[in-house]
């Protein structure tokens, strides 16, 4: 039996991430519609504009965000290290859109993409019966 508790003791401190085994979903956003366009607001922070990539291709909005690793310094005595690195991708169905008109803005670690939408025709005729 232990009577002090397991969290007392310093070297412990850090296992309150253990919980956080589960890898954390990178490039969360918002999506909505304003004033006829798709709107999509994504939260990259800790990105350069540079480690960005907006592609559309047949229909499909792909968002690709890269970071590489830091060189390790070696004079400093790691206890943790969980910033994340590597390739994060995202792909949004958007149908028939205007794609030569996609806007995009990254600001203070937010990426904004301004997508405008096709005015949809209304190509149904009624057909009167002889």
């Amino acid at each position: 039996m232990n009577i002090v508790p397991r969290r007392f003791f310093l070297e412990d401190l850090f296992d309150d991430f253990d919980d956080m085994n589960v890898k954390p979903v990178n490039m969360k956003c918002d999506i909505y519609e304003k004033d006829g366009n798709y709107c999509i607001e994504m939260d990259l922070p800790g990105y350069d504009k540079k480690d960005i990539d907006i592609n559309f291709d047949n229909k499909y909005l792909t968002i690709t965000a890269s970071k590489e690793e830091e060189e390790k310094d070696e004079e400093k005595n790691y206890i943790r290290r969980e910033r994340s690195y590597g390739s994060y991708k995202r792909q949004f169905f958007l149908g028939d859109i205007n794609e030569e008109e996609i806007k995009a803005e990254f600001n203070n670690g937010i990426l904004k993409v301004v997508v405008p939408k096709k005015e949809v025709v209304d190509t149904k005729k009624k057909i009167e019966i002889d």
